[in-house]
């Protein structure tokens, strides 16, 4: 009897990389086409920019123009672009039928504020640095809370969350 060659059909790094390169810019595409009928719904203008950071689908509606009418979509710290996110999580969900992590900014908002967090992240670092002990942010979403742990984590510190919705918090550690 003869016995078949096996085979592996485990993919490779690359391959695995590449599979994921093509999901994250699948969700990109959808939640483009999401977006575009909301602002054509909306009457407002805008252009939308689709990239893949950090194994995730970022989308970002830009104007060309001043975005004073996109602001209207950011809302009050940004609470109306989250429920634009979640919606168009969802969007991807329904196409997909798996969840995903892609994050939106509109006019900039998101960019901005990742500046500003980072500027904060870098000042508590060095606040403990000088002290030796540890210090605690105000409270933050979880977007917040997540570029501020990547800036302690790269500045050399380390950092937790603590405290429950809607007020967890960081605490950079010594």
């Amino acid at each position: 009897m003869k016995e078949s060659p096996v085979t592996d059909t485990t993919p490779t790094a690359a391959e695995g990389t590449a599979d994921t390169l093509t999901r994250l810019e699948q969700e990109g595409e959808i939640a483009a086409d999401y977006l575009e009928g909301l602002l054509d719904i909306a009457d407002l203008d805008g252009d939308i920019d689709m990239d893949v950071e950090a194994d995730r689908a970022a989308v970002s509606v830009i104007s060309e123009g001043t975005s004073r009418d996109l602001q209207k979509l950011v809302g009050r710290d940004g609470e109306v672009l989250e429920a634009l996110q979640e919606l168009t999580r969802l969007a991807v969900l329904r196409e997909t039928g798996e969840r995903s992590r892609l994050m939106l900014d509109i006019a900039g908002f998101r960019a901005t504020k990742r500046e500003k967090l980072t500027a904060l992240a870098q000042e508590a670092v060095e606040q403990v640095r000088e002290s030796g002990e540890a210090v605690k942010l105000s409270p933050m979403t979880p977007f917040e809370r997540k570029v501020v742990h990547d800036a302690v984590a790269a500045a050399g510190l380390s950092s937790e969350s603590e405290g429950e919705e809607p007020q967890r918090r960081v605490v950079v550690l010594p």
